[in-house]
């Protein structure tokens, strides 16, 4: 089964939101849908990046994940520039 990622910049957070939760929400966002290998919070540029690897058996059911991740994020915070990718030997692919 292949493995994928979702990155999702995470923006301004919504009032009274915990931002303590942003990554658990969505790691469990995708964990409700597939089974989640790794999520992390990392700056890039300035900029929160939320990243979920998960498995899918296809593209088409990694774009709903990646859709459910970011609707996890998007309770607690702004979201943009999200980017799925698919692991192919060492590398990451666009899916």
């Amino acid at each position: 089964m292949p493995s994928y990622r979702v990155t999702l910049a995470v923006g301004l957070l919504r009032p009274g939101a915990d931002p303590e939760a942003v990554l658990p929400a969505a790691a469990a966002a995708a964990r409700a849908l597939t089974t989640v290998e790794a999520y992390d919070v990392g700056v890039v540029r300035g900029e929160a990046r939320v990243t979920v690897r998960f498995l899918a058996d296809t593209d088409a059911d990694a774009h709903r994940v990646a859709d459910a991740v970011e609707a996890g994020v998007r309770k607690h915070a702004a979201t943009s520039g999200g980017r799925l990718t698919r692991r192919w030997g060492a590398r990451w692919h666009p899916a």
